[in-house]
């Protein structure tokens, strides 16, 4: 996933990042009008997206709080990485420091922070229980399975194999659903006995580490000879 410069970004959105338009209030529209396009078929432009914010905070009276949110949650899908701090930072403080947008900031923290610290399970706990979780997500299409896609990636890279419970909860996935998913999606295999196997992949490979110190006899004779010089 490229969230930075996708390739399904149109020319006129480039045109309005790199010119003189990034600084117009009228390119507010293009550009919120391309947020839903990304809303709408699941991929993410975080660098088109803060040009937005970045307009906003020049034109606080064009804000959307909708569409403000709906930055953050496309840049939370891109964990983990700096995006939704970055688009988080764009946002006047003295505007999200009251009324919804800041009940509404407040959650995203925590569920990027979630993320962020692989607390998966409390994320889900958090988005399946809260109805400001499910506002704030609704707009997003297949916003919970591209948080799952990320999920599994981090997983292939740091092992070889899983427990089938702890994969379950770190989905939010019922056992079937997962069992599902891993052999559906993600290609992996599960046995009988409940463990998930991930392929190998240059991530989670084992590697021999050489660790190699060049010493001459000068630098080890200082060595010695300040020791010595210490004790004496």
């Amino acid at each position: 996933m490229n969230g930075e410069d996708p390739p399904e970004r149109p020319d006129y959105i480039t045109s309005i990042i790199n010119g003189l338009e990034r600084y117009n209030p009228e390119a507010v529209g293009s550009l919120e009008t391309y947020l839903t396009e990304q809303c709408d078929q699941k991929y993410c432009d975080c660098s088109a997206n803060r040009t937005l914010l970045k307009l906003y905070q020049l034109n606080p009276d064009r804000i959307k709080d909708e569409v403000v949110t709906n930055v953050l949650v496309k840049a939370m899908t891109q964990f983990p990485s700096a995006q939704f701090s970055l688009a988080l930072h764009l946002i006047n403080p003295s505007v999200a420091a009251t009324g919804e947008l800041h009940e509404a900031l407040t959650k995203l923290r925590t569920l990027n922070s979630q993320l962020e610290g692989a607390q998966y399970t409390q994320f889900w706990a958090n988005v399946d229980g809260d109805d400001l979780c499910a506002d704030l997500v609704a707009d997003i299409s297949g916003f919970e399975d591209m948080i799952r896609h990320r999920i599994a990636l981090l997983v292939s890279q740091a092992f070889r194999e899983i427990n089938l419970s702890h994969l379950e909860s770190w989905l939010g996935l019922s056992e079937d659903a997962t069992k599902k998913f891993v052999m559906d999606v993600c290609g992996w295999g599960v046995d009988g006995d409940g463990s998930i196997k991930i392929p190998s992949n240059p991530d989670n490979e084992a590697k021999k580490a050489e660790i190699r110190e060049d010493v001459n006899v000068d630098q080890f004779a200082r060595v010695i000879r300040r020791s010595w010089e210490t004790t004496a």
